[in-house]
């Protein structure tokens, strides 16, 4: 979680130092090793250190060629390092030191912008080929690492952070309503943009080059929706998904001080911190220690899990330390959209500040997380759909024996129905269909004026949601709409941002492009099966983890967040403080959905429209004010 700033100008002017040193300055707290800056007339780069893993401790940032001719900038990490080294060498190239830098501006010498290919693991980049007069920008496969742009006539402008471009003289703030609606609806479709329209985001996968001409997107990477496994053997896919679980653990457990993890008692991050265990006890961990975390909801018997924390903690023999969740002032989010002029997170996003904090506290500068496992280890009854595409009686007869087994005969038939023939209908049937069953996206949308309603409709319209055509199966079809889902996106940002003010680097093995890809490949049975979700995975993990956590079903309700701030939520729509807001809704659906906040008898789903709506209001109010 470094951070880059920097502004390259097209028109001849000079690239003013001032202006990016202002860049790096709002994002100080991602350099705790130190800031540093290039400058050569046009161009002006910055990048914010915090060093983590071994290779990292003797980088300099920015770091240029022997001429100069080519710069890089680099909040990032490449997990194949160890391949990548030696594949630049076996070719002849000279490396000057050990840091996944020089690696990457090797890389780029070499292959110039086919290096992405070759770079695994969580970056965002930027690299200044002076010879070219050319910038060449990327973001990582997944979207782990941040990167937001601002295009002017004659110049581009890069950061780590959205509010450090706002600060520059000439970049308009002007409010991007439709985002707005986004929140407010939970119907997140835009993956470029943020609350202000002349700030973009550049998308996970792409690349941009900007030169004189303009500016120039690519997406470099995507999941082969034409691959499948396909082992004779159950016990094959177990195996092969352990090993290569085991590998993207240790790749991402590469610290230089101890690597810190979450163990929340559920079964993914409980995973993570099993085999990451194995590999300390096997002598395999590239950290000097492994420090397990979790949250004491002691007080709360929905939200709380210890029981299955305390559970791994003694099957493996270690401690894992139990921390209180977080619970910050109302003031604390609203400070946060003024700072950051982006959406602050939801209470539930905030209680595991606490965790971060400890392990800095206790030397860790990497935390690894759970996060993903639901995405992608989960499965659907997809598998119906596969075995009638396929032609498959005897996988569609295993799975309702199996569904009816768990489940009964008439519910069995109706899962064959909803998620068999369904999803083989033609894509208006489908959309028709769904509208008569599940009603919930009118519902939500039910309390927009009707300018936001039609806003977020022309939205939708444009981005064109729809599953990848290409994809082979209904299963990937599912996990393609998943990769495309703009709230996952939103959602990494906003945790890996809050990790960033505390010095702490999220990385998240469920969110590895190899892991996503063997999903993708593998059939959606051995995801689902009868009433055991993510079947595989408990197969993999049933000798590392107790029984108890391996067979858990349930998984912990966090509302409790959110009934906390009933109070605060009351004060504040009774004092909504602009007619801009106002305008976004219907006066009687907001005085209705007020009166649901925190109430248990009504769906969750509204605390969160109430919570979107104050915190939008609070990032609205942030550009009113510079």
């Amino acid at each position: 979680m470094s951070g880059i700033a920097g502004i390259i100008r097209f028109d001849g002017g000079p690239a003013e130092p001032a202006l990016v040193e202002q860049m790096t300055s709002a994002m100080a707290h991602r350099g705790p090793d130190g800031v540093h800056h290039w400058f050569n007339g046009s161009v002006g780069l910055g990048q914010c250190m915090l060093r983590t893993t071994p290779e990292s401790l003797a980088e300099s940032q920015p770091l240029a060629n022997e001429d100069e001719s080519v710069v890089l900038v680099m909040d990032g990490r490449v997990d194949n390092c160890q391949e990548l080294r030696q594949d630049l060498l076996s070719r002849g190239l000279r490396l000057r030191d050990v840091s996944d830098a020089e690696l990457v501006l090797r890389a780029y010498e070499f292959w110039g912008e086919g290096c992405l290919s070759r770079i695994e693991g969580d970056f965002a980049l930027v690299i200044w080929n002076a010879k070219k007069q050319r910038a060449f920008c990327a973001r990582d496969r997944l979207g782990n690492k941040p990167f937001y742009y601002h295009r002017a006539v004659g110049g581009f402008y890069f950061a780590s952070e959205c509010h450090a471009l706002l600060a520059l003289p000439g970049v308009p703030d002007r409010l991007n309503e439709g985002m707005v609606a986004e929140f407010l609806t939970g119907r997140w479709c835009s993956m470029d943009e943020t609350f202000w329209l002349d700030v973009a985001k550049l998308q996970a996968s792409y690349a941009i080059v900007v030169d004189q001409l303009g500016l120039r997107l690519d997406k470099y990477w995507s999941p082969d929706l034409q691959a499948c496994l396909a082992y004779k053997d159950e016990r094959q896919y177990v195996e092969h998904y352990r090993q290569l679980l085991t590998t993207i653990v240790r790749r991402m457990c590469r610290s230089a001080a101890p690597v810190a993890c979450e163990v929340s008692g559920g079964l993914d991050s409980s995973a993570i911190y099993a085999v990451a265990e194995r590999l300390r006890q096997d002598g395999k961990l590239p950290a000097p220690a492994l420090d397990g975390y979790t949250l004491d909801f002691a007080h709360d018997a929905a939200a709380n899990e210890l029981t299955y924390a305390r559970s791994v903690a003694s099957h493996l023999g270690r401690e894992v330390r139990e921390i209180p969740p977080s619970r910050m002032e109302f003031s604390w989010f609203q400070e946060r959209a003024t700072r950051y002029r982006e959406f602050p997170s939801y209470p539930n996003g905030a209680m595991g500040l606490g965790i971060r904090e400890a392990a800095r506290t206790r030397g860790s500068r990497v935390l690894l997380v759970g996060v993903g496992g639901d995405e992608w280890l989960g499965g659907s009854r997809s598998y119906y759909a596969e075995a009638l595409a396929e032609g498959s009686l005897r996988n569609l007869c295993t799975a309702l024996v199996a569904d009816t087994r768990h489940a009964g005969f008439h519910v069995s038939l109706w899962w064959l129905l909803r998620h068999g023939l369904y999803p083989l209908l033609p894509s208006a049937a489908r959309d028709c269909l769904r509208d008569m069953i599940d009603p919930v996206d009118r519902r939500r949308e039910a309390w927009l004026a009707p300018r936001m309603t039609k806003l977020l409709a022309e939205r939708r319209a444009l981005v064109g949601i729809a599953p990848d055509a290409k994809a082979r199966r209904v299963g990937q079809r599912e996990m393609a709409l998943t990769l495309s889902g703009a709230f996952s996106k939103h959602a990494l940002e906003l945790e890996e941002r809050m990790a960033s003010e505390v010095g702490i680097e999220l990385r998240r093995p469920f969110f590895d492009a190899n892991l996503i890809e063997f999903c993708f490949a593998l059939p959606r049975r051995l995801q689902l099966q009868g009433g055991s979700d993510k079947y595989l995975h408990r197969r993999a993990m049933a000798d590392l983890l107790p029984q108890q956590v391996v067979e858990r079903q349930g998984k912990a309700e966090f509302s409790v967040m959110f009934r906390s701030y009933r109070a605060d939520v009351s004060r504040e729509m009774r004092q909504m403080r602009t007619e801009e807001t106002r305008s976004w809704l219907s006066e009687k659906a907001m005085a209705g959905a007020l009166g649901k906040y925190g109430d248990d008898r009504n769906s969750s789903w509204t605390d969160w429209q109430v919570w979107a709506l104050l915190a939008c209001e609070a990032v609205s109010r942030s550009g009113k004010h510079t």
